[in-house]
């Protein structure tokens, strides 16, 4: 952590705004998502994490959930040119260390790592599901 001062980067617990959650996504490779669908869903952030450099956010992470059975960290997401630092492992290491303090016991913490950013998640303790269960999803379309 000490390294990432030293680069200039800050950790604040936090939300991102919605142009900056909007634009990290897209920046990062995720999947956009529309300004009325983010102002809808990140008050319901549980924990959310934010990086800054010079005052501008260059990273983002959350976990969402019904605060004592189920949670997902969701949305790590880091501008290219500041990815490679460790930033990613610095988000999700605030987030996991909230949850360990937070959570009750047996709580359930799922993710869905894209590409190989299930090597980052394994750091922590994350560990695939299959074959005793898989991942899906269901994107809604309109």
């Amino acid at each position: 952590m000490s390294d990432l001062i030293e680069q200039g980067y800050i950790l604040v617990v936090g939300v991102p705004s919605v142009e900056d959650y909007c634009r990290l996504r897209v920046s990062a490779g995720l999947s956009p998502k529309s300004p009325e669908a983010a102002a809808a869903g990140l008050p319901n952030t549980l924990f959310g994490v934010l990086v800054l450099k010079e005052d501008k956010v260059i990273g983002m992470g959350r976990a969402v959930g019904d605060d004592g059975l189920f949670y997902q960290v969701v949305d790590i997401a880091v501008e290219p040119e500041h990815q490679r630092r460790g930033l990613g492992k610095a988000i999700v290491g605030k987030i996991v260390d909230h949850l360990k303090a937070s959570a009750p016991s047996g709580a359930h913490v799922s993710l869905i790592a894209d590409g190989t950013a299930h090597h980052l998640y394994a750091h922590f303790g994350f560990k695939p599901t299959a074959p005793d269960s898989i991942g899906m999803a269901l994107t809604i379309k309109r």
